[in-house]
C-alpha cells in the first residue's frame, strides 16, 4: 500500500523513529532500553519493517559492533600502563601555573591520544589531573574542562578507530558502495585540518567564550550551596542519643537526618564506620534541610553550634579521616539507572552522597530515590580507601583527589607505570600497523589485539568485560537495524528525496553542507550513534539521485555525527565536564555553535577538495 507517494511500511518505520527520537531526547527510560525496544518492534511488524528475527539482531553481529567492542578492551589495556596519568602529571610541570599554557597542554595533548584510545575514558583521566591543573594554574576549571571535551572530540576524526561512528561509517560503506569499507588513514588529513582548526578556535575565540563558572579555590560546601544543610551539633547533658551509636540514632529519629562525622577531644569519627557510643560535649556533623535538622535537634535535645559553620574544610583537617570530593558518573558505571538507595554507597563504601548535580540543576535532599544517570555529579563525603577503589575501577571518576596529592611522595607513586607498558604499546601498535597496511580487517586486528592484551597479561578477562560500555553496544545493536528497515522500506529515498529538492537552489557543494548541518543538528541531540545510522543511508541514496559521489556524502555525515558540540548531551564527552565545571546549557551553544558551524565549512570544502563531488 502507498499513502502519497510513500509505502506503509516506510511510515510504519517513520513512526517507529519518531517514538524512538522522542524517548532518545526525553530519556524517559535509558537510550539502550528504548534500542532493545526499537530491536523488538522491528521483529514484531516483519510484514511492514521488511526486517525479520535475524535481520532485527544482526546489530550484535555487525562488525562496527564487534570493533568497538574491541577497542574499548584495547583502550583498557593503555590505561592500565598508566602512560595517560604520567603524562597528566608532566602537564602540570610544563604549564608553570600560566592559564595559556594549561590550556594549550589540555587540548594540543587530549587530541592526538583520542585519535587512537577511546576518547571517554581519556576524558576521564584528565578530568581530576585538569581540575588540580587549574587550581595550580589560579585558573578556573570551568576554563580547560570544555576544551578539554571538545579536543577529544577533535581527535575522534584522527583516524578510522578515534570514534565509533567512524566505524560505523566504514561499516556503511562496506554494504552500501562498491568501494568498500574506509581505510585506517584515508581521512587523516582532514581530521588533521578539523583538529588544528578547532584548537586555534578553543585557544583565541573559544578561550574569551568559555565560562569560567567555578570560581578558583571554590569551597564544595557553596558550590553546592549546602550552608543550610550542613549543621554543627552539640551533645548536651540531657540529650536522647547519649549512649547511642549512629545506626541507632539514625533508627530512633523520624527526621530525614544524616551524622557524617562525630568529633571528640580533638579527635574525628566517620560516622559510617564507627561504632563509638555517643557521650556528652560530642559534636556531631549533620546532613538535612533546615527543618530537619532543628526537628531532630529538639527531638534529641541537641544544642546548635550557630557559630561554628560547616565548610569544606572542617573535612580536610589533616587528622580527619574523611573528606569531601565531587564523582562523576561515567557511561559504563555500574550504577547508572540505580537508585542512591541501591547503590549501598554508604553501606560498602562508607561514601555518604550530599548532593547531585544533574544537568545543571542541584539536588541536596530527598534524592534516595532518584536514579543516577550518566554525567551525574555527585559531591560525597568519602574515605582515602573509598577514593582509592573508584580511581582503580572506575566505578566513579573522582574529581577531587586530596589523598594522592597529600601522599605520593614522588611521580612514581603518584603515576606508576605498569611494568607491561611496552607490551600494551606495541600490541596497540601492532593493531594499527596492521589494519593501516590492511593485512587483515580491522575487527580481525582489534581482536587479535585483545587476545595479546589478555595472554601477556596487560588485561584480565574481567578487566576487558568490565571496560565495555555495554549501554553504548546495546544502543549500537539497536539502531543498526533501524537504518536497515529504512532502507528496505524506501524511507531513505523519501528523505532524500525530499533533501535532493534543495539541488534546485542550491549547488551540489550546498548540498553537501545543508546535509552536514542537518546531521550535526541531528547529533547533538539524538547521539551520534543513532544519527549516523539514520542519516547514512540517505545520504547515499540522496548522491545517487544527483548524480555525485556517494562517498562524499558519506564522509560528510562521518564527520557530522562524530562532530557535536552544541550541548551536553550530544557527545559522552562533554556530560561528563557537565557538572565539573558548573556550566549551563546554554554554555554548550555559546561555545560550541560557532566551532560546530566553522567546521561544517571547514569540513565540507575540505572534502569536496580532497575527494570531490563526483
Amino acid at each position: 500500500m502507498v499513502v502519497g507517494g510513500v509505502s506503509t511500511g516506510a511510515l510504519v518505520v517513520f513512526a517507529l523513529i519518531v517514538v524512538a527520537l522522542v524517548l532518545f531526547v526525553s530519556e524517559v527510560i535509558p537510550n539502550d532500553v528504548t534500542a532493545i525496544g526499537i530491536i523488538f518492534a522491528l521483529a514484531a511488524l516483519e510484514p511492514w519493517t521488511q526486517v525479520g528475527t535475524r535481520g532485527a539482531i544482526s546489530g550484535f553481529a555487525n562488525t562496527a559492533t564487534i570493533t568497538i567492542v574491541a577497542m574499548y578492551m584495547l583502550s583498557a589495556g593503555i590505561q592500565n600502563t598508566g602512560v595517560v596519568q604520567r603524562l597528566g602529571v608532566y602537564l602540570a610541570d610544563v604549564t608553570g601555573g600560566s592559564e595559556r599554557r594549561a590550556l594549550v597542554a589540555t587540548v594540543c595533548t587530549t587530541g592526538p591520544i583520542a585519535g587512537f584510545v577511546n576518547n571517554t575514558p581519556v576524558v576521564a583521566v584528565f578530568i581530576p589531573m585538569i581540575t588540580d591543573l587549574a587550581e595550580q594554574s589560579g585558573v578556573s576549571p570551568s576554563k580547560l574542562l570544555l576544551p578539554l571535551s571538545y579536543a577529544a572530540i577533535l581527535g575522534g576524526t584522527l583516524t578510522l578507530i578515534g570514534t565509533s561512528t567512524n566505524l560505523l561509517a566504514s561499516e556503511f560503506a562496506a554494504t552500501l558502495l562498491p568501494r568498500g569499507g574506509i581505510g585506517m588513514f584515508e581521512f587523516t588529513v582532514l581530521g588533521v585540518i578539523v583538529l588544528v582548526v578547532g584548537i586555534a578556535y578553543l585557544l583565541t575565540v573559544g578561550r574569551w567564550l568559555t565560562p569560567a563558572r567555578i570560581p578558583v579555590d571554590a569551597d564544595l560546601v557553596a558550590e553546592f550551596d549546602l550552608e543550610d544543610h550542613l549543621a554543627q551539633l552539640r551533645v548536651g547533658r540531657a540529650a536522647a542519643v547519649i549512649g547511642l551509636t549512629v545506626d541507632e540514632v539514625e533508627e530512633v529519629t523520624e527526621a530525614d537526618v544524616s551524622v557524617l562525622q562525630i568529633r571528640r577531644d580533638g579527635e574525628a569519627y566517620v560516622a559510617a564506620e564507627t561504632d563509638q557510643r555517643l557521650q556528652e560535649g560530642d559534636v556531631l556533623i549533620v546532613h538535612g534541610s533546615v527543618q530537619a535538622v532543628n526537628r531532630f535537634r529538639e527531638n534529641q535535645g541537641l544544642g546548635h553550634l550557630a557559630r561554628q559553620g560547616v565548610t569544606e574544610a572542617t573535612f580536610a583537617e589533616p587528622d580527619a579521616p574523611d573528606t569531601l570530593a565531587r564523582v562523576v558518573v561515567p557511561e559504563h558505571s555500574p550504577f547508572v539507572g540505580e537508585r542512591l538507595a541501591e547503590t549501598r554507597l554508604l553501606e560498602f563504601h562508607r561514601t555518604t552522597v550530599l548532593a547531585v548535580r544533574h544537568r545543571g540543576k542541584l539536588v541536596r535532599t530527598r534524592f534516595a530515590e532518584r536514579r543516577i544517570e550518566a554525567g551525574d555529579m555527585l559531591l560525597v563525603q568519602t574515605t582515602a580507601a573509598s577514593i582509592r577503589y573508584f580511581d582503580d575501577t572506575g566505578d566513579l571518576v573522582v574529581v577531587d583527589d586530596p589523598y594522592d596529592r597529600l601522599l605520593a611522595a614522588d611521580l612514581e607513586e603518584l603515576a606508576p607505570l605498569s611494568p607491561k607498558t611496552p607490551v600494551a604499546i606495541a600490541i596497540m601498535a601492532g593493531v594499527v600497523a596492521v589494519a593501516a597496511l590492511d593485512l587483515a580487517s580491522i575487527v580481525i586486528a582489534a581482536l587479535g589485539g585483545v587476545f595479546c592484551m589478555v595472554v601477556t597479561g596487560c588485561l584480565t578477562p574481567s578487566e576487558a568485560y568490565d571496560s565495555v560500555a555495554w549501554n553504548v553496544i546495546f544502543l549500537l545493536a539497536g539502531v543498526i537495524p533501524l537504518g536497515l528497515a529504512m532502507e528496505a522500506t524506501g524511507g531513505a529515498a523519501v528523505i532524500a528525496e525530499g533533501l535532493v529538492a534543495t539541488a534546485t537552489l542550491l549547488p551540489l557543494v550546498g548540498v553537501l553542507l545543508l546535509f552536514y548541518l542537518v546531521t550535526g543538528l541531528f547529533a547533538n541531540v539524538i547521539t551520534p550513534v543513532a544519527t549516523v545510522v539514520l542519516m547514512i543511508p540517505v545520504a547515499v541514496d540522496a548522491a545517487a539521485r544527483l548524480d555525485a559521489s556517494g562517498f562524499t556524502f558519506l564522509l560528510a555525515v562521518m564527520f557530522a555525527s562524530a562532530t557535536s558540540f552544541m550541548t551536553p548531551v550530544g557527545y559522552q564527552t562533554n556530560l561528563m565536564v557537565y557538572g565539573p565545571g558548573g556550566y549551563t546549557f546554554t554554555d554548550f551553544v555559546r561555545v560550541g555553535g560557532p566551532l560546530q558551524f566553522m567546521l561544517a565549512v571547514v569540513t565540507t570544502a575540505g572534502i569536496a577538495l580532497l575527494w570531490g563531488l563526483h
